[in-house]
């Protein structure tokens, strides 16, 4: 057991090349294939502790789970399971999660769950018990996965820093969200911040979305750290983390700006691969750096032309995309996309076409009105969809009817051109006092009324924990600028949360404030 557990030792600190030419060595070498002569031999007569990571050790080794070695000895571990005591179950967990299932292996796991079922109370340790969270993984009934959650926090004041961390990836790997774990291993992190290695950073981040777990504070301890120490690190470790960072939805305004100038100083690291996720992430985001936002998205535009000869149909239309959310029209880049387009080449299988014709339309839309010869139109053709709103809409409808004193001083449910919808829309005076009847304001059209448009958002289309709007929400909001339309943009969650008078003078502050007139020339 010694000789093959060192063997794993140093066989897991070489480079994947040298295991590979190692491993063969190994396999041929008399003296190992007598050892597991030996092994097999003596497997029933062997100690817990020996048999466990003589297991362990040649699963690690890969061993193939087929022979005669790897089955009699899972056999074994069978027999003697209720013998084991907490640290070799912890040992036993780690080496089945690796293993292919197999009769034999699944045998073993149903009754290493069964035994941790029963000793859990015993467990202390508490880097055992996240072993066995991770080892156990999604596929442990629910109510395990609460005896385990119990467990550990019975156990949450010994908590470690780096317990903490090994905490969020078992937990990952159960996937399981327990808020009384997450919030003490979070603020844990927060405070050692900066011994966590790279890689750590995404694994952390990469956690916390595979739980649905959004802390602000975590998220901006963790960006912050980077955004200090962004000379130490390589762009494309800056990318992989704003990259994390944009799939939870949360901007790390400070990182962006400074991730920004080093595109503009050196782009020749951006290759396609990276050049479509930068386009991805400040798009979503809906990002535009502070200083030199122009030499960035000529920058960025420079880059993609380098790559029109390479690049697919589907990319290119994500990358036009990606820059049309941003407001910049990068025209090179569209004249082959709308070539491609004419050919039908971006025609594609059933499960992209949906996507690939929305975003195509969305490119359509930005050529149109982010065009500077655009004007603003005397009259925008709508439609009423319907007169009734959806439930989520109803207590803004009962507090505009409130406040207005009237149903026909507003509309709802608002069909524009380019596909665009509003939830509800209203009429006011040039001097912004007085809200005008739709149906007047209708017969003797103005270019002087000033037309409101409310548009209630969920949560998601924010940046997380604020209140700007992801890129597609952004992208409307300014296109509804162009038509005319001044728009206010409504947390749908924080709405619905007010008292009936909290939202009535709510609406009333954002129908008659100057902020609700301003046209912001940036796209947020």
């Amino acid at each position: 057991s010694n000789a093959l557990t060192m063997a794993w030792r140093l066989f897991k600190n070489l480079s994947e090349e040298q295991q590979r030419y190692e491993k063969q060595l190994i396999f041929e070498h008399p003296a190992f294939v007598r050892l597991c002569q030996q092994l097999l031999r003596d497997a029933r007569r062997m100690t817990r502790g020996d048999l466990v990571f003589s297991l362990h050790a040649l699963v690690n080794l890969n061993v193939p789970q087929n022979t005669l070695l790897i089955q009699t000895l899972v056999r074994v571990c069978q027999e003697k399971l209720n013998q084991l005591d907490n640290r070799c179950i912890s040992v036993l967990a780690t080496t089945l999660a690796g293993m292919d299932k197999d009769k034999n292996v699944s045998a073993l796991q149903a009754g290493l769950q069964l035994l941790v079922e029963q000793r859990i109370s015993s467990i202390r340790d508490i880097f055992i018990l996240q072993n066995l969270m991770k080892c156990l993984g999604k596929d442990a009934p629910v109510f395990l996965k609460k005896k385990l959650e119990m467990a550990v926090v019975r156990e949450i004041d010994g908590l470690t820093f780096p317990n903490a961390l090994r905490m969020i990836l078992a937990l990952a790997a159960m996937n399981y969200c327990s808020l009384p774990i997450l919030n003490p291993c979070s603020k844990k992190i927060q405070e050692n911040v900066h011994d966590i290695p790279f890689r750590q950073l995404i694994l952390i981040l990469e956690a916390c979305y595979t739980l649905q777990y959004r802390n602000v504070k975590l998220f901006s301890a963790l960006a912050d750290y980077v955004n200090s120490t962004a000379y130490l690190w390589d762009k494309r470790q800056i990318i992989l983390f704003l990259s994390a960072c944009e799939t939870l939805a949360f901007q790390p305004t400070g990182l962006l700006d400074i991730f920004a100038e080093k595109v503009t100083e050196d782009p020749d690291f951006l290759n396609l691969k990276n050049l479509l996720i930068v386009l991805r992430v400040y798009s979503r985001l809906n990002h535009v750096p502070r200083v030199q936002k122009h030499l960035f998205f000529e920058t960025l535009h420079s880059c993609l032309n380098k790559c029109l000869p390479q690049i697919s149909s589907t990319e290119l239309l994500k990358a036009v995309y990606s820059l049309g959310i941003l407001g910049y029209l990068p025209h090179r880049a569209l004249d082959e996309l709308l070539q491609k387009d004419s050919k039908d080449e971006l025609t594609l299988s059933d499960d992209l076409k949906e996507q690939n014709t929305l975003m195509l339309h969305s490119v359509k839309t930005c050529m149109e009105l982010d065009s500077p010869s655009f004007t603003k139109p005397a009259f925008v053709l709508t439609e009423n969809l319907s007169s009734l709103v959806s439930l989520n809409l109803r207590k803004a409808q009962e507090a505009l009817t409130e406040l207005l004193g009237d149903e026909n001083m507003f509309r709802q449910n608002v069909q524009l051109p380019y596909r665009y919808h509003i939830d509800f829309e209203i009429r006011m005076d040039s001097d912004r006092k007085k809200v005008l009847p739709i149906a007047a304001a209708d017969d003797h059209p103005d270019s002087r009324v000033q037309r409101l448009a409310f548009l209630f958002a969920p949560v998601s289309a924010f940046c997380l924990g604020t209140t700007h709007p992801q890129g597609k929400l952004a992208m409307k909001k300014r296109h509804l600028n162009k038509l005319g339309y001044h728009v206010i943009l409504i947390q749908n969650k924080k709405f619905q949360e007010m008292k009936n008078e909290d939202a009535v003078e709510f609406l009333k502050r954002k129908i008659y404030s100057e902020d609700a007139f301003s046209f912001p020339e940036a796209t947020v």
